[in-house]
């Protein structure tokens, strides 16, 4: 019989898959992203169609027939430099101790994050930086939401997500470099974009890009 109990359950099977699905595509990745991302698509519109945990409202799930994307751009697979927070300057050179902020949410409330430096970025984005959070509470996570010219058009107004450790959107990194791989094909819209009852960590104004990113997820 369903109940509290199923629910977690169901939720930690939907975390389980989709970890499993950002583990798959970033192996395959290295090899070959376009056909990596094509793969990661099909299974997670799998995945919104008829898992329990899926973000969709249940009564759209029968009708659903796949997330928009737009077509894989290589030149939207970018890496990018994490330009930690200034020094304290002090006898021992200590890190400033980032204070916890709230961003904006799509709920009753903002949610707690540390602001813990900028993500500087290359290839068609370089001069551009974007700022970079650490997720407050057990576990963490790194967090790097973005909005663009898309917002509020073709893409959900309150922005996309690019890393979003918490749940496994973790791109990688160059292992000669130590700079983080930030493939914008892969951004994705949150939860409550489909369905209201979701509440969702949104981009702050300074995460906003001075263009359109033509690549990732869409509205239609």
């Amino acid at each position: 019989m369903a109940g509290p109990g199923h629910d977690y359950l169901d939720l930690l099977d939907w975390r389980r898959r989709v970890a499993e699905l950002w583990a798959r595509w970033r192996v395959d990745a290295e090899r070959d992203p376009a056909a990596a991302t094509a793969a990661f698509r099909e299974a997670k519109d799998e995945l919104f169609r008829t898992h329990p945990q899926s973000p969709l409202a249940e009564a759209e799930r029968a009708d659903f027939h796949g997330l928009p994307y737009w077509q894989y751009d290589p030149s939207w697979r970018l890496t990018a430099r994490l330009e930690p927070l200034e020094t304290a300057g002090g006898p021992h050179d200590e890190m400033v101790a980032p204070r916890p902020i709230a961003l904006p949410s799509s709920g009753p409330s903002p949610m707690a994050m540390r602001r813990i430096g900028q993500l500087a970025l290359s290839g068609r984005l370089l001069g551009k930086r974007l700022g970079v959070f650490w997720i407050e509470g057990y576990g963490g996570g790194l967090f790097v939401p973005c909005l663009d010219k898309t917002s509020g058009n073709v893409t959900y107004g309150a922005g996309r997500y690019l890393l979003d450790t918490l749940k496994s959107a973790d791109h990688g990194i160059v292992a000669a470099s130590g700079d983080l791989i930030v493939d914008l094909n892969m951004a994705f819209h949150p939860s409550c974009a489909h369905d209201p009852r979701w509440a969702c960590p949104l981009a702050p104004p300074e995460n906003r890009l001075p263009l359109a990113v033509t690549a990732g997820e869409r509205l239609s």
